[in-house]
């Protein structure tokens, strides 16, 4: 057993070989060390223990690289769960903070499993109106809310923020994101998105620090100390997501309900309602649209074989019953009459 660690110090992160030891047998146990490695060579840390500056938006980064290579989402999806593995050790040690591949969007199989479950419409109003409106933290938390259900901006996304990065453009108010390694987009600001934002900073009175964080701690903040600093991506899900998922009933309706639920909802919802997969992959920041497509899902009875969906339509047929007036009548006989050949009667001028 490992000896105490010092309050506030991270558990030091055990040696290489020491990682997978509960795993008997050796050929998988390389199989999982082999898939750590590539991540750690992916993201570019040396040392065992640079893993604890490991960060979600590398381990999305490093899945779309995999999905570039044009792995099967089997494989892809057992390598995530290698580096997941790990992590769970680490945490369990004390040696991390957090796991960083936990709600990051796995690539799902015909049936849409493995993937991060996604909100009904109904289910993402439920927890958009969950935080109450008469706090500074209801308001944040409803805004917090808007910002990832309806603008699909992850976790550390939100918390890199700052005022200023609400801007103008074109006489709409877009905000500007820092995304994977740090690929910089613009987006929009959904309506709803502006109109919670704005309530908060009107009630929270930080709207004129342009470079200090959006989000930030409230006033009865548990941890104290500084108030003006940006929120951790961790309290995300714990203070904001999950707080209001329990709050609205959402934990027990949702199985494997997570932060990332509410990006893969944004998604899903916009290529579900018309958006071109092109666009929704710059709106997420994506950089190939296979990893968009990860959230295009259709319920079961949706997944028809292409074939059964093309229809060509035949003419409607002649309806012989139909009484013509009498001058129709007879200049359908004298037609009939030339197809055969023949004389009809004769049709007054």
């Amino acid at each position: 057993m490992p000896g105490k660690t010092p309050a506030n110090r991270p558990a030091p992160v055990p040696p290489r070989e020491a990682w997978f030891a509960g795993i008997e047998s050796g050929h998988n146990r390389k199989g999982y060390m082999r898939d750590v490695g590539e991540f750690m060579s992916f993201a570019g840390l040396a040392e065992p223990e640079r893993l604890r500056d490991a960060t979600p938006e590398q381990v999305e980064a490093w899945r779309d690289a995999l999905l570039d290579r044009s792995l099967k989402p089997a494989t892809v999806r057992r390598k995530l769960s290698a580096l997941s593995s790990l992590f769970d050790e680490l945490l369990a040690l004390g040696a991390v903070a957090a796991n960083p591949v936990r709600g990051v969007e796995r690539p799902a199989d015909e049936e849409g499993r493995y993937a991060a479950p996604v909100l009904t419409g109904e289910q993402a109003r439920r927890l958009l109106d969950a935080p109450p409106e008469g706090t500074i933290k209801g308001l944040r938390d409803r805004a917090i809310l808007a910002v990832m259900l309806c603008q699909g901006l992850t976790r550390e996304e939100l918390c890199g923020l700052s005022v200023d990065d609400l801007a103008v453009i074109d006489g709409q108010l877009c905000l500007r994101i820092a995304g994977n390694r740090g690929r910089m987009r613009i987006a929009a600001l959904h309506p709803e998105t502006e109109q919670r934002i704005g309530d908060y900073l009107s009630r929270a009175g930080h709207g004129r620090d342009p470079s200090g964080p959006l989000f930030r701690p409230v006033a009865n903040n548990r941890g104290g100390g500084r108030l003006d600093r940006a929120l951790d991506p961790g309290s995300i899900y714990s203070n904001v997501v999950r707080h209001h998922a329990d709050r609205s009933g959402l934990t027990r309706e949702v199985e494997g309900l997570c932060a990332h639920s509410l990006r893969a909802t944004a998604a899903a919802t916009a290529l579900h309602d018309g958006a071109r997969p092109e666009a929704v992959r710059d709106w997420l920041g994506h950089a190939n649209i296979a990893a968009t497509l990860l959230y295009y899902r259709l319920p079961a009875s949706d997944r028809i074989d292409p074939a059964f969906r093309i229809s060509y339509p035949k003419p409607e047929p002649v309806q012989e019953d139909v009484e013509l007036p009498a001058f129709l009548e007879a200049a359908l006989a004298v037609a009939e009459a030339g197809d055969r050949g023949t004389s009809g009667p004769d049709v007054p001028a």
